[in-house]
């Protein structure tokens, strides 16, 4: 098969693999020949369209033909244009859907003494201001001999913020900080601070609330005559607690999952989106939560979502998400449809509400239980909304703040980043899978060669219980952890 439609009020196919012009193409018992060149993850017209007539894609329209579109001809940029635009109106339109049915799952994890699970026991350093990212970098150097027994790493994020900032991005910079401290894969935390900052160490702990004296420790560099002997001291106690953990079997239901893409493609939607999607459903069977993010990469197909709002509060929440990111970017005095990247172009999604319609795909069909703000945590089981912008590190930051155990971050490109929590990345096409295997951990390519996507979600499944489990991916075994904090107002 070498194209695929992949709903019957579709007016274009997505190739599968590259079309030569004149070739003969069969598309659910229609016949037609290429009438010019299309890549893979590229569209074809199954009929003529009409200039301003829409064009369909996943049965929803995707945009509006610029022109007339022959059949058999490329459909992409150069003859479609957005229909997106910054209104926008909702209805509650509410629909359920079955979940699959599933057999009980557990993980070798960690049970932290709060009664949270963890998939990692590591040591964290989290700098409260960037003028210590130095002084942090320089104690996981010299202190990795902790990484031993059960202490299964050592790492600091870097980031630039914590001082010279105001209002909502101090208060952004403050509750992301303090999230990533109270995560679960941290088994010992050191919180490291200059003295003279913004964000002063009296405002992280009213932030930070209730914590265990013997997994965070606090240290201003001011403050002491030897910050590197002070701060090894308190890594060596931080140690010593994170070393008492062992693993054991853990219920699936206790795991939260985020998910992401980046770099897509034209098959981003088709093979690796709903791989994640099926897996969601069978996680969310199990009891467990997952948490979807990019919210301008919604754009175009929140009906998709907000028809599965599991009230109307959550509802009026996932609207009010919709409408504060618009306006974000109204008030920069930008348009909402400046997506998708040149390399999405590339890789053949042509608008917005196309991208858009391929990343819900991730969301799967389980009902949506809440909406969180950026740097809120997840409290209810299910499937969870979180605000955030599409820039890959700053979500996939977001998603470990709220909780997320682990990463799916699928990608039709490749990239190799990783967030503080282990991140998966799948590919959504072979090639790359065969091409990148230092980057790539999961092939959902095989959906494109006539594997089923319950079967690959069913392999997902099994494959994210390996590293819940203690299996690393390939940005960990390459020691890829980055954090990059939302911001968007003034620098003092």
């Amino acid at each position: 098969m070498k194209v695929i439609r992949l709903h019957p009020r579709d007016n274009v196919a997505v190739a599968l693999e590259d079309v030569a012009k004149g070739e003969g193409l069969s598309v659910d018992g229609l016949e037609l020949a290429a009438a010019e060149n299309v890549q893979r993850g590229h569209k074809i017209a199954l009929s003529p369209i009409p200039a301003g007539e829409s064009i369909i894609k996943y049965g929803c329209a995707i945009g509006t033909a610029r022109e007339d579109i022959p059949r058999g001809a490329w459909v992409h940029v150069h003859n479609v244009r957005t229909g997106l635009s910054e209104g926008g109106e909702y209805r509650y339109d509410h629909k359920t859907y079955e979940l699959p049915s599933v057999k009980p799952r557990t993980f070798r994890g960690y049970c932290r003494a709060d009664g949270r699970a963890a998939i990692r026991n590591e040591l964290w350093i989290i700098p409260t201001v960037g003028c210590v990212n130095s002084i942090a970098q320089r104690l996981v150097r010299e202190n990795r001999h902790l990484v031993q027994g059960t202490v299964e790493g050592l790492y600091t994020f870097p980031h630039p913020f914590g001082c010279s900032q105001m209002g909502d991005d101090h208060a952004q910079t403050r509750r992301l900080l303090a999230a990533l401290v109270r995560h679960p894969n941290a088994g010992g935390v050191l919180v490291l601070s200059l003295g003279c900052e913004n964000l002063t160490q009296e405002q992280f702990k009213e932030e930070l609330g209730p914590y265990d004296e013997n997994r965070v420790k606090f240290l201003v560099c001011q403050e002491v005559p030897d910050e590197i002997a002070a701060g090894s001291a308190l890594l060596k106690e931080l140690a010593d607690y994170a070393g008492s953990f062992r693993r054991e079997d853990i219920p699936a239901s206790e795991l939260v999952v985020g998910m992401k893409c980046g770099g897509s493609d034209g098959l981003s939607g088709i093979t690796a989106n709903p791989t994640v999607g099926r897996f969601s459903d069978r996680l969310i069977a199990l009891g467990g939560s997952t948490v979807l993010t990019e919210v301008p990469e919604m754009f175009g197909a929140e009906s998709i979502l907000f028809e599965r709002c599991g009230s109307e509060a959550v509802f009026q929440k996932a609207v009010s998400m919709i409408e504060d990111f618009k306006h974000y970017f109204t008030s920069h005095n930008q348009v909402v449809y400046e997506n998708p990247s040149p390399g999405n172009k590339a890789g053949g999604i042509t608008t917005l509400e196309d991208k858009s319609c391929g990343c819900v795909q991730k969301g799967g069909s389980a009902q949506i239980v809440d909406v969180l703000g950026y740097g809120e945590a997840v409290t209810k089981k299910g499937l969870n909304l979180l605000s955030g912008p599409g820039n890959d590190l700053v979500s996939a930051t977001a998603l470990t703040a709220a909780g997320a155990h682990l990463i799916l971050f699928t990608t039709g490109r490749g990239t190799p980043f990783g967030a503080p929590a282990p991140t998966v990345k799948i590919s959504t096409n072979t090639p790359l899978f065969e091409k990148k295997g230092n980057w790539i951990d999961f092939n959902a390519g095989t959906v494109a060669q006539g594997e089923s996507l319950d079967a690959a979600g069913e392999r997902l499944l099994d494959f994210v219980m390996e590293v819940a489990g203690g299996k690393l991916t390939r940005t960990e075994e390459q020691g890829f952890r980055e954090i990059s904090i939302f911001k968007d107002g003034v620098v003092l």
